[in-house]
């Protein structure tokens, strides 16, 4: 066990989040345990107390409580979960969920069910642990530089080196990316294409311990005096309706709040389907429920997919334009439906619809 340490940040970690700087310093201690320190007050910054997600500035004080010392074979830093710990079935999808790769990033489609990081509940399997598989001899593991929901699939992009997350990191900060997700939503938006603008909000679940929280949506003019909300803004896009009934949607974040597109689409009465903390008991087709079920044909896994991503090379500075393949379970619906990406513009914020 170590005692208390107090470390300064250095001028090349300025901008990094605490809980990253902290990995890598100690790789040995899991995500789960870093929150709880953060939480409990134990990691302080400059004295004061911090969340995970917190930035680091150069030259602030990083207060380190006692540390277990590693186990044999875990080499200070070295990637916290080594290749050998994977099992050959994840390292197997993780290398044909690869989209994209080169000198400096990985761009994959993150599967349906598989969390972007750790944390409480969510074990040692996700892409953070498992993106340990796709480093090349003697590299580092590759750098999440931006995150997507358990249950969300799509482009999901890695950096391979510090200098590549941080710029990779500030163009997501600073939205100089361009991100759509699709989705299949119950009932058909009007007007066919407009712009969300509900304020945000946690709201305590009804659980022991509030399990279940989600986000509530508020009217712009609630943002200021509410307590802990954000302003949150969605552009949308319909692309093809079915008899009113079920609407092949895009969406794109223009800004990136918890839940924001769940939330946000579902308070105009059309929440997308599988989603059953926002669509409630109306997913499961009985009685007067929108029936995004359609007698049972629908999958009642989340339809909603990361599928278009543009962004300047970091490098390179060319644009990239990155396209991740729709799912199994949506890919099934799509054809059910007779979706076709072909038919729809790549981006129809900006392209005319037919």
């Amino acid at each position: 066990m170590t005692g208390v340490q107090v470390l300064a940040v250095a001028d090349s970690d300025a901008d990094q989040r605490l809980d990253r700087w902290f990995r890598r310093l100690f790789p040995h201690i899991p995500q789960g345990r870093i929150e709880k320190m953060c939480r409990k007050g134990e990691i302080r910054v400059d004295g004061g107390r911090v969340k995970p997600a917190t930035r680091l500035q150069s030259g602030q004080e990083v207060r380190i409580p006692p540390l277990p010392d590693p186990m044999p074979g875990d080499a200070l830093g070295a990637p916290r979960v080594q290749k050998s710990a994977i099992s050959d079935a994840d390292a197997a999808m993780m290398r044909r969920a690869v989209i994209y790769q080169d000198d400096h990033l990985i761009a994959i489609n993150k599967p349906a069910g598989l969390p972007t990081q750790g944390g409480s509940g969510q074990g040692a399997r996700h892409v953070d642990a498992l993106a340990a598989c796709l480093a090349r001899e003697g590299e580092d593991k590759p750098r999440l530089v931006h995150r997507l929901d358990k249950d969300t699939s799509g482009v999901l992009l890695l950096a391979r080196s510090r200098q590549a997350a941080q710029a990779l990191t500030d163009a997501f900060r600073h939205r100089e990316t361009r991100k759509i997700y699709w989705a299949a939503v119950a009932g058909a938006p009007l007007p066919r294409m407009g712009k969300i603008k509900f304020g945000l909000v946690k709201a305590a679940g009804h659980g022991k311990g509030g399990e279940g929280e989600k986000m509530r949506c508020l009217h712009p003019s609630e943002i200021a005096t509410t307590d802990g909300a954000k302003r949150a803004e969605t552009d949308y896009a319909t692309l093809s309706a079915l008899g009113g009934r079920v609407s092949w949607v895009a969406m794109v974040p223009i800004t990136g709040r918890t839940h924001q597109l769940r939330a946000h689409i579902a308070e105009l009465g059309h929440p997308i389907v599988g989603d059953g903390k926002y669509g409630g008991s109306s997913q499961e087709n009985l009685g007067d429920g929108w029936g995004a079920q359609l007698g049972g044909e629908i999958s009642r896994k989340l339809h909603l997919h990361a599928r278009y991503l543009k962004f300047r090379h970091p490098f390179s500075k060319r644009d990239l334009t990155l396209t991740a393949a729709l799912p199994d379970h949506m890919a099934r619906t799509w054809d059910l439906f007779d979706w076709r990406a072909e038919d729809v513009p790549v981006d129809p914020f900006y392209d005319e619809l037919g």
